[in-house]
């Protein structure tokens, strides 16, 4: 008899926080907070839940910071159901659920249908036994759709008031949120996140509640929680915003949820696959003492593949798949051209500015080479590692000098670079220890003279739940060409 097919955590990658899952006949889709990126709502699918390969995206252009969603599907329509937080330069003045809808995952997906609903996140979807549509929301919080999907009856009510944790636990907040609904044996099950986000690494958790009605009332189950990091020592911390659902085989149950890598917050939340167990009272519980080492993978599953070098040489401009702006906004993407590599229509006055184009990185070390042609006067392009507007290191060029930037500022530092208007960079992340080097084509590589440390690079710091990014910046007024980028995952 063969071994059984094994994998480890993450089973995607990368700073993919609040996972939204769904089974479609033998294969699942997922997305995830997109934040201030676009295109946002990113999709994946899997044959497995191991194995997940980029479909597309459901929208092109969001509304505000796209926080976490759910996805449903009723009488063979797809719904997407997301709040939209305000961000400088959206149009919304409050917390927002908004709907978009499609015929099947692959989309074309609507235009965002505003619900009416504010002051509100963390939809999660369900159909109860009277065949009415619900949306739950943090608090925990409940309204009556149409039946359409596209509009509510009536107002927000309250409706669950969670499992409290014993007060000397170590948490960031009690922060109940997150409601993801499914009915199993004649039961509604509400899954839900307390403790934070982030903060303490003890903190996130799952618990789940259980009603034979929707409308309630909901008992606690006795396993609380379904799921928690323990202790600071483990692999994985702040667990959470978990969906519970069928695997590939009978009486086969997982659980889908996001979390910290112990050691590299840097990298975001990223996506957490395990095993579930019934309980003989009727309970999913965990199925894994400890999802930091290898599983046993659902039945069926192929092997999981190791993290892959690639080259960009812009020919195919891939947002979404592989690139994305951050904080853009309305009609971001006119700033690209496809022109003998990326030509990238400069904004803003430095990095912090200039909505870079952003990639998601799950590797502990890596190295990414790109070369960068200034193509006007007043213009600076560059590379960096970006967290937010406020945190970022790199280093560019603006035709006299080379700007270097550590900490989200431009230091004092000069580096002794060519006052040169064409140069190819490549920088190197070695397990948060952060190198750089420059070149004039066909040149020998000089070392930059600064080396950065960005373990502090993360959401704890700035208060900002993101990751830090290889990025591509063009600020000032013109335009840079950006050439032949390369990614090398180390070690």
């Amino acid at each position: 008899m063969a071994d059984p097919t094994t994998f480890v955590n993450p089973v995607l990658g990368g700073d993919r926080p609040d996972p939204a899952v769904i089974k479609v006949g033998d294969e699942y889709w997922m997305t995830y907070s997109s934040f201030e990126s676009a295109p946002g709502l990113l999709l994946y699918r899997s044959p497995d839940l191991v194995n997940w390969t980029y479909a597309g995206s459901a929208l092109a252009e969001p509304l505000g910071s796209t926080f976490a969603v759910d996805i449903a599907e009723v009488d063979g329509r797809f719904f997407i159901y997301i709040p939209f937080i305000p961000a400088p330069w959206s149009a919304l003045d409050a917390p927002a659920i908004f709907v978009i809808h499609a015929d099947s995952m692959e989309g074309p997906w609507s235009e965002p249908i505003d619900l009416g609903i504010r002051w509100a996140i963390d939809p999660g979807h369900v159909v109860g036994e009277d065949g009415k549509r619900y949306l739950f929301v943090n608090g925990i919080r409940r309204v009556q759709l149409t039946d359409d999907g596209l509009a509510t009856v009536g107002e927000l009510e309250h409706v669950y008031d969670g499992w409290h944790y014993p007060d000397e636990w170590v948490t960031e907040a009690y922060a109940l949120e997150g409601p993801k609904l499914f009915q199993h044996d004649g039961w509604f099950y509400l899954v839900s996140a307390v403790g934070g986000t982030g903060g303490p690494p003890t903190g996130h958790m799952v618990i789940v509640a259980r009603s034979r009605s929707v409308h309630g009332p909901w008992e606690n189950s006795p396993h609380n929680p379904v799921a928690r990091t323990r202790d600071a020592s483990e692999k994985w911390w702040s667990r959470g915003h978990a969906t519970i659902l069928g695997g590939t085989g009978p009486g086969d149950w997982w659980m889908v949820s996001h979390g910290y890598e112990n050691g590299y917050r840097t990298l975001g939340r990223q996506i957490l696959l395990e095993p579930v167990r019934w309980t003989e009272d009727g309970w999913p519980a965990s199925g894994a003492d400890d999802i930091g080492g290898v599983l046993d993978a659902p039945g069926e599953a192929s092997a999981q593949p190791a993290s892959k070098a690639f080259d960009d040489d812009f020919s195919v401009l891939r947002l979404g798949e592989r690139w994305t702006f951050h904080a853009p906004a309305p009609g971001e993407a006119a700033r690209l051209d496809a022109d003998d590599g990326l030509v990238l229509t400069a904004k803003g006055t430095s990095p912090a500015d200039t909505s870079p184009l952003a990639l998601i990185v799950g590797d502990h070390s890596y190295e990414f080479e790109v070369d960068v042609e200034l193509l006007d006067d007043g213009v600076e392009g560059g590379v960096l590692l970006f967290f937010n507007d406020r945190l970022f290191c790199g280093m560019g060029i603006d035709g006299e000098r080379m700007p270097s930037y550590a900490g989200g500022h431009r230091t004092h530092w000069r580096e002794p670079a060519p006052p040169v208007r064409r140069l190819q960079f490549r920088l190197r992340n070695d397990e948060h220890i952060v190198t750089g080097w420059y070149r004039e084509p066909g040149g020998d590589w000089t070392r930059h003279a600064i080396r950065y440390e960005t373990s502090g690079y993360h959401a704890n710091t700035m208060a900002d739940l993101l990751s830090l990014r290889p990025a591509l910046y063009a600020a000032g007024d013109g335009r840079v060409r950006f050439r032949d980028f390369r990614y090398r995952p180390r070690g």
